[in-house]
């Protein structure tokens, strides 16, 4: 394997030298991994890539591994685990894949390794039910997401520079219809103080539920 944590695997291939943007989900049906890499054949270059599991839902069917050398994030579909062993990935879990490059970034074709013995399992996640009543003191306020992870269950949000953060529960997420939320996104909150500082009560998307996103 290279410097880059990359090695070409077809036969006589040169290096594979860079990724592309974030990849895109382009499987034409969940159900089947031969439809995801339909028309490739068995002269597709596939690339070996070291990493660690972003994310992965397996109610969604797909999550994203971040490379070692800190490249664009690579999608793992969960017809590529299933058909290789694996149930589901968890944060965290180091993995070794085998990868086409479609026009928008590499998909991980065939799992090698992985290794969980850095994974988040779920016994590690906090606990379903934390969540701490919080009363508004403000009014239905534009906010921007800092940092969210769903495993964790929670993130921050700010409302920008000088202003306190505030903390954002899974459990307010789910209270009002949403699943997750990325940063750079834009959200509408109430807030007030709770035991860990400003926290959110109330939450919504700015405008309509938010698009697919490896972040």
């Amino acid at each position: 394997m290279g410097s880059d944590g990359f090695e070409s695997k077809k036969p006589g291939g040169m290096p594979a030298v860079g990724v592309g943007r974030p990849v895109a989900v382009e499987f034409a049906h969940r159900d089947g991994v031969g439809s995801a890499f339909a028309g490739l054949g068995d002269s597709a270059s596939l690339v070996e890539i070291s990493g660690v599991i972003k994310w992965f839902d397996a109610s969604k069917g797909y999550g994203f591994i971040v490379p070692d050398n800190g490249a664009a994030d690579v999608l793992l579909h969960v017809t590529v685990l299933r058909r290789d062993g694996y149930q589901t990935a968890y944060e965290g879990a180091r993995i070794v894949v085998e990868c086409v490059q479609r026009a928008k970034g590499y998909q991980a074709f065939r799992v090698v390794s992985m290794d969980e013995s850095t994974a988040i399992h779920p016994a590690q996640m906090l606990p379903a039910r934390t969540h701490v009543s919080v009363t508004p003191t403000s009014g239905l306020e534009r906010a921007q997401v800092k940092w969210f992870n769903r495993l964790r269950g929670f993130g921050f949000l700010t409302c920008g520079e000088g202003t306190p953060d505030i903390f954002v529960h899974m459990e307010t997420l789910r209270r009002y219809g949403m699943t997750e939320l990325r940063p750079g996104q834009y959200v509408l909150v109430r807030f007030g103080p709770g035991s860990k500082g400003m926290m959110a009560a109330e939450i919504q998307p700015e405008h309509g539920a938010p698009g697919l996103s490896s972040h």
